[in-house]
């Protein structure tokens, strides 16, 4: 083709440049869970979702299985922009707000949809007093959540009350939360990342943890555990959290999308674990596990009442966020 001048040039090369899109956002999306856990199936049908829905103008990539770094490691990565979404417990989001792991806290649910009510960015008072700290400390939004089950103690060993944990050691979650938790059952909290957890128990660094049924049965952990004792003491909620600079750098019809995406996958989460439940309890029975419930002995008010004194001792700015979270109709 030929330009008679300038003009017609640069008219043609704006007519190409409108051809063709811009370039798609990619946001890489980290997380630890392991193959066949909910929370890697969520993130892998949401990305699929978000992709499809924003034909390419933004394109999410699952890394699970710590595939970029161990909780802190992500956590850090998706404050500095390095990495731009992760999820994990709330907790993990203390190293920027220390409150934001009053979501985790034991024993403060009514029920799983309580929980999932408790943890929603678009309605819960409690969480968005928490976003704002983020946001304005840490440069982090949680946008998100994932509902993974009710957590529960497995062992190498039958427990039907704290004193049958007293000084074992047991897994904690390398965060303040969960050494709380674990020493008010009366066990020796020991740290140990997920990834390691499984070697964690085969070796008897610890002889026990806790976790979702998901969890336990996707990693197999059946293999080193005989018990499980059904104590409920946390409903599983993640927090789904992106660097606040990419969330404000996409417009406002993709934050939408995003977000509703999120949420109605929230909802499917938690209908994922409340339909597996009985499953699960039959496919670790056959797999040699014992289950402990108040049926059958389980001292469920010891817990309650033993990890209750220990949180509030050691975490009294939770109390107006848990009156806030327990006002939730």
């Amino acid at each position: 083709m030929f330009f008679k001048n300038a003009r017609q040039l640069m008219l043609a090369a704006t007519v190409c440049l409108c051809a063709f899109p811009a370039s798609a956002v990619t946001l890489r999306y980290a997380h630890v869970g392991a193959e066949g856990d909910f929370q890697t199936r969520f993130a892998s049908e949401a990305a699929v979702e978000i992709n499809d829905t924003l034909k390419g103008d933004v394109e999410i990539q699952v890394y699970p299985a710590s595939q970029l770094g161990n909780v802190a490691e992500m956590v850090d990565g998706v404050k500095l922009g390095s990495i731009q979404m992760g999820h994990h417990d709330f907790a993990s989001l203390a190293r920027m707000v220390p409150d934001a792991a009053v979501f985790n806290a034991p024993f403060i649910y009514r029920d799983a949809a309580h929980a999932l009510e408790a943890t929603n960015p678009k309605t819960s008072k409690a969480l968005q007093q928490i976003n704002d700290k983020l946001v304005k400390e840490g440069g982090v939004r949680i946008i998100g959540r994932i509902y993974r089950g009710a957590r529960q103690l497995s062992s190498n060993f039958l427990i039907k009350s704290p004193d049958d944990m007293a000084n074992k050691p047991f897994r904690a979650v390398p965060l303040d939360l969960w050494v709380s938790m674990i020493k008010g059952m009366g066990a020796t909290p020991t740290p140990v990342e997920v990834s390691e957890l499984p070697t964690a128990l085969m070796t008897g660094l610890v002889v026990g943890q806790e976790n979702p049924l998901t969890m336990i049965s996707a990693n197999k952990l059946h293999e080193v555990q005989s018990h499980v004792a059904m104590t409920s003491h946390m409903q599983s909620i993640l927090a789904i959290f992106i660097n606040e600079k990419v969330w404000q750098g996409l417009s406002e019809d993709q934050r939408t999308t995003i977000s509703a995406i999120l949420d109605d996958k929230a909802n499917q989460s938690l209908e994922w674990a409340q339909s597996s439940q009985d499953a699960l309890v039959k496919e670790l029975t056959d797999k040699g596990m014992t289950f402990t419930t108040v049926d059958n002995g389980l001292d469920l008010k010891a817990f309650q009442d033993r990890v209750l004194k220990q949180i509030s001792e050691d975490f009294s700015s939770y109390d107006p966020y848990i009156k806030e979270i327990q006002a939730m109709k």
